[in-house]
């Protein structure tokens, strides 16, 4: 696992209950933040992920937008998931 994306923690930024629709603040231990998008329906899953400018990207330094957190989708939803990073009474 790539030590440059590891979850340091992550907090509920906006719900919609009616759509099904979340947003998490996550943030790394290198400081960078990202957006993450979650879908409770049908079922609860990860359906985007946005780089927040606040670092450049941890992965290939660019100060602008690029694809690196997008593309490590899975590994964000495989650490929240194993780490219990969101539990349940955060998921609506």
């Amino acid at each position: 696992m790539n030590s440059k994306l590891q979850i340091k923690n992550v907090t509920l930024a906006d719900k919609d209950l009616k759509s099904g629709l979340f947003q998490y603040i996550m943030t790394l231990g290198d400081g960078s933040r990202a957006r993450l998008f979650y879908s409770s329906t049908p079922e609860w899953k990860l359906t985007g992920v946005t780089r927040m400018l606040n670092v450049p990207c941890p992965l290939c330094r660019k100060d602008y937008y690029c694809g690196c957190f997008e593309k490590n989708a899975d590994l964000f939803e495989r650490q929240i998931t194993d780490q219990d990073l969101i539990p349940a009474s955060l998921r609506g």
